[in-house]
Order: structure tokens, then C-alpha cells, then sequence
């Protein structure tokens, strides 16, 4: 017999399931205080409220649009919008591509207040846009209650000066430097102001807030110094400088008007991590100058390439691991070092360790007392330079757990097209190149870097979740064509100018210019075979890959219906979280998406206004609040510029 339901009861029943349960109140709160979540960048996040469960009903909570884009075509370089905000004491800090400091509501997104430095420098040289990837909140534990920059916003600008604001106001700290700010150019010697600056958030550990600096890439020997300074983070007093210099080094000749510290060296362009119960501080450091001739460098590839710890009251070195030897790839140190405490196998010993990403695939677990690897090292035989007069190193560190991440080779029967006429193509040109697979060298007649020098990782660098001990790391997969040009030639040319992702850089002082540009197929696809973008789970106990998603998709760089699931190239971080989320946006198409963090399948995206080509966040203040999960979608190089910071929640 069928029962029917009286209509009321119908009514019901429907309503009970449309409406969705509330957000789950009990479990943790947890504020983002530093760039990596805390100082030594482990981006993992305690909170649980929003899980795989429950995740597909996130929505848009609040958009905030803070107006500084420019597209490059007036007066003001082309901007990137990819900051990873801060959340500390019930408020949100970010910066923007012209250097605004910005203090938001976390629940709202309504401003409470904004510092605006006035940049000076707003047409810069080459590929990079505007950017300004994070701030940092410094508390000072000696002042009294109330008084003013008792807490203080750390930031960084284009114009190389080191700003202290006042954290409830956005006021700068009078007794900081001159007027809240200090200038990062003394002892740096003649330099035009576009070829150094900072990107990357400042590192305040105890009383010294570190700063490093970009350094423009390719361009001469005698680049600015890559100079690591400490400042006093009440007085802006200069406390100490670690010139990258090798052990004994003396300038081959004397030092340039103005400057203090030697030209050319190692730069630290990346985020900086801090131990400060061990008074460390850990740099990732670049290329000595320049980045494509080793050569040339006056031996000033010592440190080079490297992750490298320093005293963070005094900068003594206490010690480095090279992650490349004679580095001519561009194969700089991209990201934060990620400090995290290591469970031995089988044992209840756990070891203070370091993991360092890099843009070959490889990931170096490290000791960060000492510097040891945690696992054999070997130091396996690479491909010969034949360019006259270069000297490299005949051995490249490769790590054993985990091994390598990324492709080692690209070969002609490796290439890949959407059809067989571009596949043959993409083959033809792989076989006229040099390609011996990872660290083969630049060449005369134009080689294949596989990794590119994008990588493999970036900047965005690796999350664990030191309670799984698993570690997340996402990497592109788009091989680069490099050429030596020689000087006579290059000199010749009617036009110096090329247009991003295609590079021309003179490297003056060396015999010979670069040239640079991706290894695409003519339908401007990658040669290689996908996934282009991947998303990678280690464990970090075995070394063994637990999974690996397929990362993007083609949309947004291809016409419909040509939006495929091949993955993307990617720039940004992912976060992971307590409930099994890796949240992650940095792809070419405009999503952020979640993965389930045991499975890697993907359960969860949103489509952006912009590319989001930075690390997301998560943050939840009180007990009867929500978890909100925010992401800066502003674009990048390869993408419009926008403006959107986003945070997203549970109904």
C-alpha cells in the first residue's frame, strides 16, 4: 500500500533538504600570522571546520578590489597581483604590485586602514611586473600596551627602502630609520633603481627584521651585490650584512664608488624562513652574476645556488648545502625553505629538518642544525659543456629520498602534439637541438633545459602536514630552448627588444648574450608530453610519491572546446589543512581547487576573476566564527592583471 504524505509534511521534508546544516562550531581556531603560515613556512593549518565532507558548499564570503592594475601600457609597469596575505591580532595585512599596505576586516573584507609609500620607480626593464608578494607583523615584547608601533607591518618596496608601519594604525614608526623607512641601496654601489629592489616580505626574528633583494638576471657581471642585511626592528639601525662572498675572497679590484659590498654576488630574491629558538635564519640564494655563464663570475658561485643558515642576532654563517654547482641554468634556490620537525622510521626520534625545493624537481631534506642531508646525496656525472673557455662541474647533487620529482630527458621520440603533424614538428625541432637530459648546458646552436628555469617548483614552494608527515608540492613541466649568442652578433642586431616568454639578455662582460624562450609546438603547446602542471604528495618518512594529480587545465589559454584536463604551468603555493584539503590556485586557467590530501583526486573548484598565482590561506578567529580560506586572484606575467582578494566559507 502507498502512504501519502500530507502536503504540510511534504513541505517539510523539502525544506529539511534544501537547507543546509550550519557550519560545524566545535574544533580549533587559528589566525595566519606569518607568509608560510608561521616563520618557517610549514603552511599547514590546524583547522578542520571545513573538510572533504563538506567543501563543495563553500561560497563567496566577501571580495575586496583594491584598484592598483595597471596593464603596462601607460607609464606604470604592468602589475601582478599574487600576495599571501597575513591574519594576526583579528586583522588581515597584504600589499599590493605598487607597494599599498592594506588592513582589512578578515570576516568582512572592509579596509581599516591603507599606507600608500608613493613609489618613485614605476617603469621597470624586462620580464617583471610590479609585485609585492607579502608583509610581516613584528610585536615587540619590551614595548608598553597601547604605545604606538608596539606592533609593526614590515614591508618591502620597489623603490628598496625597508617600511615599518604601525599595525593598528598604518602609520609609519617615526623611530624606524628616517620617518619609518630605510634606504636598502647604501653600500649597494651604482645601479640603475630598476635593477634592485624588493619582492619577497621581510623575516623578523627576535629583535632584527633580514631582508634580501631581487637582482635583474642576465643583464652584467657586476650586478648589484646580493648583500643579506639584519636591521634593528625598533631603531632600523643596520645590526649586520652576510655578503655571499667564498671563505678568503678578495675583490680583483676596488670596490666602486658608493659600494660596501662586493658586485655580482648571490642574491636572495625568494622568502626567507626563521628558527628563532635556534637563532637562524635560512636564505635560499640565487645565481652570482650572471645567471647563464659561469665563466665570468670571478669565483663568486660559492654560495651560490644554495640553502644557507646564518645567525639571525649577528649573520656569522654557520653553514650551507648547494643544491647546483656552478649554477648556469638559472636554477636559483626559488623557494622558502620549509622547516618542519622529521619522525625517524620505526623510532620516536624526531629530527629539527629543513626540505628545500627546487626548480629541478628535487627536494632536499637537510639537518637544519647542521646542514647534513637526512639522506645520501649522490653526486652523479652530468653533461660537458662544449662552450669555449667555460668551466663547470662535472658532478650535480641529486637527491636519493625522495628522488627526483621532475623528467630527466626529452627526447625526439618523447614529443608530443594535439595531432600528428605538430607532434612531428615538435620532434624535428627536439632533435636539432642539444639535449642530454637535466643540466644539460647552454650552447651555440641553442640547447633544451628540461626542467626550464621556471622549474620544476617555485616560489610557491611545498606544504607538509607534520602530523602525516606528507609534503605537497606542485611543479610545471614546460621544457625551454637556451642559446649563446655571441657578442659580435648580438651586438649586430637591429633590436635588442623581445617580448616575455621569448628573453634576450646581454650579459655584458661575458663574449656571449642569451637567448630564451619555451619549447612549444606551432599550436603553442608545450613539445612535451603532459601533464604540464602536477600536484605532488611525498611521504616524507618512506620518500615514496603517494600520488600525483594532474595540476590545470587548458582553458584560458586555449579556444573552447580545446580545454583540456592536461595540466597547466603554475606559479603560487598550496596550504594544507588538518581535515585533508590541499587548497591550491597558481595554474594559467582561473581556478583555486582543493584536493583531498590522501586520494589527490580533485574535489573542489571555483572559477576566479583572474588567475590566482598565489599561496591561499586559512584562518578561523573565534569559536562561533567560520573558516574562511582567501586568495589573492591578480594574475601574473602570462596573465591580465586584476585586483581581487577572495575569501570563501561555509554558508
Amino acid at each position: 500500500m502507498v502512504r501519502r504524505l500530507r502536503p504540510s509534511l511534504v513541505l517539510v521534508a523539502i525544506l529539511a533538504c534544501s537547507e543546509p546544516p550550519p557550519p560545524d562550531l566545535s574544533g580549533p581556531v587559528a589566525e595566519w600570522p606569518a607568509y608560510g603560515g608561521d616563520a618557517g613556512g610549514l603552511r599547514f593549518s590546524p583547522l578542520n571546520q571545513i573538510k572533504r565532507e563538506n567543501v563543495d558548499r563553500l561560497e563567496l564570503a566577501w571580495v575586496h578590489h583594491h584598484g592598483d592594475v595597471s596593464d603596462g601600457s601607460g607609464e606604470t609597469t604592468r602589475t601582478s597581483f599574487n600576495a599571501t596575505p597575513i591574519v594576526v591580532g583579528g586583522t588581515l595585512y597584504f600589499c599590493t604590485g605598487m607597494n599599498r599596505v592594506i588592513a582589512l576586516d578578515p570576516e568582512t573584507g572592509r579596509e581599516r586602514w591603507s599606507f600608500d609609500p608613493e613609489l618613485r620607480l614605476r617603469r621597470l626593464r624586462g620580464p617583471y611586473p610590479l609585485v609585492c608578494r607579502g608583509v610581516a607583523h613584528w610585536a615587540d615584547p619590551e614595548a608598553p600596551p597601547g604605545v604606538a608601533c608596539a606592533e609593526r607591518i614590515f614591508t618591502g618596496t620597489v623603490d628598496s627602502e625597508l617600511v615599518a608601519l604601525d599595525a593598528h594604525t598604518g602609520r609609519p614608526c617615526e623611530d624606524f630609520g628616517r620617518a619609518g623607512r630605510v634606504d636598502l641601496r647604501t653600500g649597494i654601489g651604482p645601479a640603475p633603481p630598476w635593477e634592485y629592489y624588493v619582492t619577497s616580505p621581510p623575516l623578523p626574528i627576535r629583535d632584527v627584521v633580514v631582508v634580501g633583494s631581487l637582482v635583474a638576471d642576465n643583464l652584467r657581471t657586476d650586478a648589484p651585490a646580493g648583500v643579506v642585511r639584519g636591521f634593528d626592528a625598533r631603531t632600523g639601525r643596520l645590526r649586520w650584512a652576510w655578503d655571499p662572498v667564498p671563505p678568503g675572497w678578495t675583490p680583483p679590484a676596488p670596490a666602486e664608488r658608493g659600494a660596501q659590498y662586493a658586485a655580482g654576488t648571490p642574491n636572495a630574491w625568494s622568502i626567507l624562513s626563521g628558527d628563532a629558538e635556534r637563532d637562524l635564519v635560512f636564505v635560499p640564494t640565487g645565481n652570482a652574476s650572471p645567471d647563464c655563464f659561469a665563466a665570468s663570475r670571478r669565483g663568486l658561485d660559492h654560495h651560490a645556488s644554495s640553502v644557507v643558515a646564518l645567525r639571525a642576532s649577528t649573520g656569522e654563517l654557520v653553514w650551507r648545502f648547494q643544491t647546483v654547482h656552478h649554477d648556469v641554468w638559472d636554477y636559483d634556490v626559488p623557494a622558502q625553505p620549509t622547516l618542519f620537525d622529521f619522525s625517524v622510521e620505526d623510532s620516536d626520534e624526531r629530527i629539527p629538518a629543513l626540505a628545500q625545493a627546487t626548480k629541478m624537481g628535487h627536494v632536499f631534506l637537510l639537518d637544519r642544525e647542521t646542514g647534513e642531508p637526512l639522506f645520501p646525496v649522490e653526486e652523479r656525472p652530468v653533461p660537458a659543456t662544449d662552450v669555449p673557455g667555460e668551466v663547470l662541474s662535472p658532478t650535480q647533487p641529486f637527491p636519493t629520498h625522495p628522488k627526483p620529482l621532475h623528467p630527466a630527458r626529452l627526447a625526439p621520440e618523447d614529443a608530443w602534439g594535439f595531432t600528428p603533424w605538430d607532434r612531428r614538428a615538435c620532434s624535428q625541432r627536439i632533435s636539432g637541438l642539444r639535449s642530454d637530459g637535466i643540466f644539460t648546458p647552454p650552447s651555440l646552436g641553442g640547447s633544451i633545459q628540461y626542467p626550464g628555469p621556471a622549474g620544476g617548483a617555485n616560489w610557491g614552494g611545498v606544504a607538509i602536514d607534520p602530523n602525516a608527515q606528507v609534503l605537497y608540492v606542485n611543479q610545471m613541466r614546460i621544457p625551454t630552448i637556451v642559446q649563446l649568442v655571441p657578442r659580435a652578433e648580438y651586438d649586430a642586431l637591429p633590436s635588442k627588444e623581445a617580448a616575455y616568454p621569448m628573453e634576450l639578455a646581454p650579459m655584458e662582460g661575458t663574449p656571449w648574450a642569451l637567448r630564451r624562450m619555451p619549447l612549444l609546438s606551432p599550436f603553442g603547446a608545450p613539445c612535451n608530453p603532459p601533464p604540464w602542471g602536477t600536484l605532488t604528495a611525498v611521504d616524507l618518512v618512506s620518500g615514496e610519491v603517494l600520488w600525483e594529480a594532474t595540476l590545470g587545465t587548458t582553458r584560458d589559454q586555449a579556444p573552447f572546446p580545446m580545454w583540456l584536463a592536461l595540466g597547466a604551468p603554475n606559479l603560487g603555493g598550496s596550504v594544507v589543512t588538518a581535515s585533508g584539503l590541499v587548497f591550491i590556485g597558481a595554474t594559467t586557467d582561473k581556478f583555486l581547487r582543493a584536493f583531498d590530501a590522501s586520494s589527490g583526486e580533485e574535489i573542489w573548484r571555483q572559477r576566479l576573476p583572474y588567475t590566482a598565482n598565489a599561496t591561499p590561506i586559512t584562518y578561523r578567529l573565534r569559536p562561533d566564527a567560520r573558516q574562511y580560506v582567501v586568495v589573492a586572484a591578480g594574475g601574473h606575467g602570462w596573465s591580465e592583471p586584476g585586483d581581487a582578494l577572495m575569501a570563501f566559507a561555509l554558508p
